[in-house]
Protein backbone atom coordinates (compact mmCIF):
# COMPACT_ATOMS: atom_id res chain seq x y z
CA UNK A 1 0.00 0.00 0.00
CA UNK A 2 1.16 3.53 -0.70
CA UNK A 3 2.63 5.62 2.12
CA UNK A 4 0.32 8.56 1.37
CA UNK A 5 -2.90 8.91 3.35
CA UNK A 6 -5.81 7.04 1.79
CA UNK A 7 -8.69 8.96 0.29
CA UNK A 8 -12.19 8.53 1.69
CA UNK A 9 -13.08 6.10 -1.11
CA UNK A 10 -9.86 4.13 -0.66
CA UNK A 11 -10.56 3.84 3.06
CA UNK A 12 -14.06 2.57 2.28
CA UNK A 13 -12.65 -0.13 0.01
CA UNK A 14 -10.07 -1.06 2.62
CA UNK A 15 -12.85 -1.35 5.20
CA UNK A 16 -14.88 -3.68 2.95
CA UNK A 17 -11.84 -5.94 2.43
CA UNK A 18 -10.65 -5.83 6.04
CA UNK A 19 -14.13 -6.61 7.36
CA UNK A 20 -14.34 -9.71 5.15
CA UNK A 21 -10.99 -11.03 6.35
CA UNK A 22 -11.69 -10.16 10.01
CA UNK A 23 -14.77 -12.36 10.00
CA UNK A 24 -13.51 -15.07 7.61
CA UNK A 25 -10.71 -16.28 9.92
CA UNK A 26 -12.91 -17.17 12.87
CA UNK A 27 -13.77 -20.74 11.82
CA UNK A 28 -13.55 -23.13 8.89
CA UNK A 29 -11.56 -22.19 5.82
CA UNK A 30 -9.57 -19.01 6.07
CA UNK A 31 -10.54 -16.59 3.32
CA UNK A 32 -14.18 -17.60 3.12
CA UNK A 33 -17.22 -16.96 5.30
CA UNK A 34 -19.05 -19.86 6.89
CA UNK A 35 -22.73 -19.38 7.66
CA UNK A 36 -21.91 -18.45 11.28
CA UNK A 37 -19.26 -15.95 10.18
CA UNK A 38 -21.66 -14.47 7.61
CA UNK A 39 -24.41 -14.17 10.24
CA UNK A 40 -22.03 -12.47 12.69
CA UNK A 41 -20.75 -10.06 10.02
CA UNK A 42 -24.27 -9.10 8.96
CA UNK A 43 -25.50 -8.76 12.55
CA UNK A 44 -22.56 -6.61 13.65
CA UNK A 45 -21.70 -4.66 10.51
CA UNK A 46 -24.90 -4.46 8.43
CA UNK A 47 -27.78 -4.32 10.92
CA UNK A 48 -29.46 -1.37 9.22
CA UNK A 49 -28.98 -2.32 5.58
CA UNK A 50 -30.05 -5.95 6.00
CA UNK A 51 -32.73 -5.59 8.67
CA UNK A 52 -35.51 -6.51 6.21
CA UNK A 53 -33.68 -9.29 4.40
CA UNK A 54 -35.73 -12.09 5.96
CA UNK A 55 -33.85 -15.35 6.29
CA UNK A 56 -30.06 -14.97 6.46
CA UNK A 57 -29.78 -18.61 5.42
CA UNK A 58 -31.69 -17.87 2.21
CA UNK A 59 -29.64 -14.71 1.61
CA UNK A 60 -26.39 -16.64 1.96
CA UNK A 61 -27.66 -19.35 -0.38
CA UNK A 62 -28.51 -16.71 -2.99
CA UNK A 63 -24.98 -15.26 -2.76
CA UNK A 64 -23.22 -18.66 -2.71
CA UNK A 65 -22.78 -19.04 -6.47
CA UNK A 66 -20.77 -22.28 -6.33
CA UNK A 67 -23.04 -23.72 -3.59
CA UNK A 68 -20.21 -24.79 -1.27
CA UNK A 69 -21.93 -23.35 1.84
CA UNK A 70 -19.25 -20.69 2.18
CA UNK A 71 -18.87 -17.22 0.75
CA UNK A 72 -15.63 -16.45 -1.05
CA UNK A 73 -14.69 -12.79 -1.42
CA UNK A 74 -16.26 -12.50 -4.88
CA UNK A 75 -19.56 -13.84 -3.50
CA UNK A 76 -19.39 -11.45 -0.55
CA UNK A 77 -18.68 -8.67 -3.04
CA UNK A 78 -22.03 -9.44 -4.72
CA UNK A 79 -23.71 -8.56 -1.41
CA UNK A 80 -21.79 -5.29 -1.21
CA UNK A 81 -22.84 -4.51 -4.80
CA UNK A 82 -26.50 -5.25 -4.06
CA UNK A 83 -26.42 -3.01 -1.00
CA UNK A 84 -24.68 -0.22 -2.92
CA UNK A 85 -27.35 -0.39 -5.65
CA UNK A 86 -30.13 -0.11 -3.08
CA UNK A 87 -28.38 2.81 -1.40
CA UNK A 88 -27.95 4.52 -4.78
CA UNK A 89 -31.69 4.19 -5.43
CA UNK A 90 -32.46 5.77 -2.07
CA UNK A 91 -30.01 8.62 -2.69
CA UNK A 92 -31.48 9.22 -6.16
CA UNK A 93 -34.97 9.51 -4.64
CA UNK A 94 -33.65 11.95 -2.05
CA UNK A 95 -32.07 14.06 -4.78
CA UNK A 96 -35.35 14.18 -6.74
CA UNK A 97 -37.17 15.44 -3.66
CA UNK A 98 -34.78 18.39 -3.29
Amino acid sequence: MAAEPLTELEMAIETVVTTFFTFSVQEGKKGSLSFNEFKELVTQQLPNLLKDVGSLDEKMKSLDVNQDSELKFNEYWRLIGELAKEMRKEKALEMKKK
